[in-house]
């Protein structure tokens, strides 16, 4: 492996630039397009994390890259195929505001890529994304979409529901607490809908449209599990699973909103004030969008 670029990658015509592709989805996409035989860029702001099954496989680059500067989005993105933006942002520190990150990094990538050549540009977002909300994070999700279609007319926005691994940060936490806790605090009554998938599943659709492998012909695809739950009954099932038991309590959705104030000065936050809001609605695929089994990928159920 080497982070060394040049002549010689503007020369080959497969290569595909994942920019987050050492983060929790990102370096599952960097793997199967590495299973795929694609010549890959794996462009972050720490690019010799570790990543996931790529030893053994044919070589990739990983290269220093912030989405936040131009220039180095430009070095990263010469001679690419292709292009995915899996860059997330959960916390807010400084410039890394979701504005910043989600809507004009997200719009500046997908220019320099269309200035570029890049002739398929995946944009990574999430199942409920709005312009509209009330939320800072949901709202800049939505308006990162927006200047994504604007900036690069043809990309293709991949919106995944919760996404389960074994390092995620939902369904690993609620194994944790649900191990640890005799008592399960709920978000509100437990009502909210899920739908979660498996974070493998979400790469595979991404690493099927930027090589090519899928005749689906549409902008939006949101990838989710084949079962809704609610939250209550997903706990349930969990407990269930691991053969524990646990007492559900209701906690007020002010109450999460408190303590998630409180947790996000934490150096890595057990709890985002997003991650309350992303709570209060429904994380369920639309049924008139494509999604998985669209793209030729039968999703699997969370007690697998």
């Amino acid at each position: 492996m080497t982070n060394q670029h040049g002549r010689n990658d503007v020369a080959s015509e497969n290569i595909v630039t994942v920019f987050g592709g050492t983060g929790f989805l990102g370096r599952r996409i960097v793997s199967r397009l590495l299973d795929k035989g694609v010549d890959i860029r794996a462009a972050s702001r720490h690019p010799h994390q570790t990543l996931e099954n790529a030893s053994g496989k044919r070589p990739f680059q990983p290269i220093e890259a912030d989405i936040l500067d131009r220039s180095s989005i430009a070095a990263a993105l010469a001679g690419s195929r292709a292009a995915v933006n899996a860059v997330s942002l959960y916390v807010e520190r400084g410039e890394q505001t979701f504005k910043r990150v989600h809507v004009e990094a997200a719009a500046d990538l997908a220019t320099a890529s269309r200035k570029a050549g890049v002739e398929r540009f995946v944009h990574i977002s999430g199942i409920g994304s709005d312009p509209n909300s009330r939320s800072d994070y949901i709202r800049a999700r939505g308006r990162g979409e927006e200047a994504v279609k604007a900036a690069f007319p043809g990309a293709v926005i991949v919106r995944p529901a919760v996404m389960a691994g074994p390092d995620d940060a939902f369904i690993t936490t609620i194994v944790r607490l649900v191990r640890l806790l005799p008592i399960y605090p709920l978000f509100g009554e437990g009502d909210t809908r899920l739908q979660p998938v498996h974070v493998g599943e979400v790469a595979e659709a991404v690493s099927r449209l930027v090589s090519g492998q899928s005749a689906a012909d549409a902008s939006i695809f949101e990838c989710a599990g084949p079962r809704i739950y609610s939250y209550r009954d997903l706990v349930r099932e969990i407990a269930t699973q691991l053969n524990a038991r646990v007492r559900l309590v209701p906690v007020p959705f002010a109450l999460w909103h408190i303590l998630a104030t409180a947790a996000e000065f934490l150096p890595a936050a057990p709890l985002t004030r997003n991650q309350v809001d992303l709570m209060r609605r429904d994380n369920v695929a639309a049924s008139d969008l494509p999604g998985l089994e669209e793209l030729g990928i039968q999703p699997r159920g969370i007690e697998e």
